[in-house]
């Protein structure tokens, strides 16, 4: 494959392929036409067709592509063939949620450990997994191998507990805090504001009504 440049834009669409896919997969459909993906997904043909294109193309003119084939491909450009070993920082009802949902271990994403501030959660269990005080932090990533931190945290600690993460080592944040991290340039963040998500539906909702 390329090594050339993505743009975010195709990125952000390929999950949602490799969802439709598995359930294609999983309904015993064997293959699909650009057109038909379209259909289901409400992605056009041709767009379809260019964000493939960007990792080798796939498919087959008059054949179309190999549900099953396709789907281990995109896979594979996400990195879900490897294991990924995660911190969650905050043991709230958000933080608890995460820690609860099983499809992240079935992509290889691990919570392996849970810590909070809060003395009445330290030392009880979500999923298996005993909650630790903040002060362990630094030596379980170092132990652990972490490779993402995830922050179910207030904005007002979001920053200095980034902050330790980056310093032993995490390579990426997957950040739920009200806040804008401000992270070295090779440590990689995702924000997930659910407030203006919301906001953008209320958008939606606000002119269609007009």
């Amino acid at each position: 494959m390329d090594s050339k440049e993505i743009s975010q834009a195709v990125v952000s669409r390929l999950p949602r392929y490799f969802r439709y896919l598995g359930e294609l997969k999983d309904s015993g459909v064997e293959r699909i036409s650009s057109q038909e993906l379209s259909d289901i997904m409400h992605v056009t043909a041709s767009q379809i067709r260019q964000d493939f294109n960007n990792f080798g193309g796939f498919g087959q003119q008059g054949y179309g592509y190999n549900v099953e084939y396709l789907y281990n491909e995109i896979a594979n450009i996400l990195g879900l063939h490897e294991k990924h070993h995660l911190v969650l920082i905050g043991a709230g009802n958000l933080g608890q949620a995460i820690a609860n949902y099983m499809n992240f271990e079935r992509r290889g994403f691990l919570i392996t450990g849970i810590f909070d501030v809060n003395k009445e959660i330290i030392g009880k269990k979500i999923k298996d997994i005993t909650v630790l005080p903040m002060s362990d932090l630094e030596q379980f990533v170092k132990d652990n191998a972490i490779d993402i931190g995830v922050l179910t945290i207030p904005k007002s600690a979001a920053k200095e507990v980034a902050d330790r993460l980056v310093a032993c080592g995490v390579h990426a944040i997957w950040n739920f805090a009200h806040v804008d991290l401000d992270v070295p340039d090779d440590v990689l963040v995702e924000n997930v504001h659910l407030s203006e998500s919301l906001m953008k539906l209320s958008y939606n909702i606000h002119r269609k009504s007009k």
